[in-house]
């Protein structure tokens, strides 16, 4: 049972990071170590959004 436990966790780690749900955590234990009181889920993925509008990483072109 413990490689099917193993594999549930490695699945979970890549959907996670796929769909940014391990930044947002990443963000809020940022916030909370620096006595920082975070902005909402809506505007930290509007903030994403617009720096990967606007600094692309790759082009095709």
């Amino acid at each position: 049972m413990i490689p099917l436990a193993r594999a549930w966790r490695g699945l979970r780690w890549y959907v996670r990071e796929l769909t940014g749900e391990a930044r947002w955590d990443e963000y809020v234990d940022r916030c909370a170590r620096e006595g920082v009181v975070p902005m909402s889920r809506r505007a930290f993925e509007r903030h994403r959004a617009d720096l990967r509008e606007h600094d692309p990483q790759s082009r095709c072109c």
